[in-house]
């Protein structure tokens, strides 16, 4: 999305920056991970395809991608780059023609030592903020793997509650609507 091409969103344990070709490679090994496949269910891309989609992403008016980075690390370490610093990343994508207020949320902390230390959670709160203030958005929807148990009590934590269960992609449907008090 290129409306977020120039952002850049500080929190206190995360920093997230638009996706660039600069990050491909390290999402590229990532992305390698059997593990990280199954949690989202996502199928190995050449390093090619990874480039070809990082751009796609960029360009495409209805997915807003940042990746995020371990805000402590990069704030540690004047001149360190972006891709040393990279720990996962948090798309939001408008799926729905007719209700351009909705947006679909995912997170990845891809880096096995920073999960469980808040780093999705602050990612996903960044989001939702971009989200509302930026975007217009004030519903969103997460879905999740049905045995991806981390990801489905943290966006419950987030006061996301399930809505559907479709046993055809054993994945479970979240969602949050967004008051016009709680902007």
């Amino acid at each position: 999305m290129r409306l977020n091409q120039n952002t850049l969103l500080l929190g206190k344990k995360v920093v997230l920056v638009p996706y660039t070709s600069e990050h491909v490679p390290r999402y590229h090994e990532w992305m390698k991970s059997e593990e990280l496949q199954r949690l989202t269910a996502s199928e190995p891309l050449t390093l090619e395809q990874e480039y070809a989609m990082q751009c796609s992403w960029q360009e495409d008016a209805d997915k807003c991608t940042f990746i995020v980075l371990d805000a402590e690390k990069w704030q540690a370490q004047p001149g360190a780059t972006e891709e040393s610093c990279m720990v996962g990343d948090v798309n939001l994508f408008l799926t729905d023609l007719e209700d351009l207020t909705l947006g679909e949320i995912e997170v990845m902390i891809a880096e096995p030592s920073c999960r469980g230390k808040g780093l999705g959670t602050e990612a996903v709160l960044a989001m939702l903020s971009y989200g509302v203030t930026t975007l217009g958005l004030t519903k969103f929807e997460a879905k999740i793997g049905q045995g991806n148990e981390p990801s489905i009590r943290m966006f419950q934590k987030l006061h996301f509650e399930q809505v559907a269960t479709s046993s055809v992609f054993q994945e479970v449907t979240l969602r949050l609507t967004v008051s016009e008090s709680e902007h």
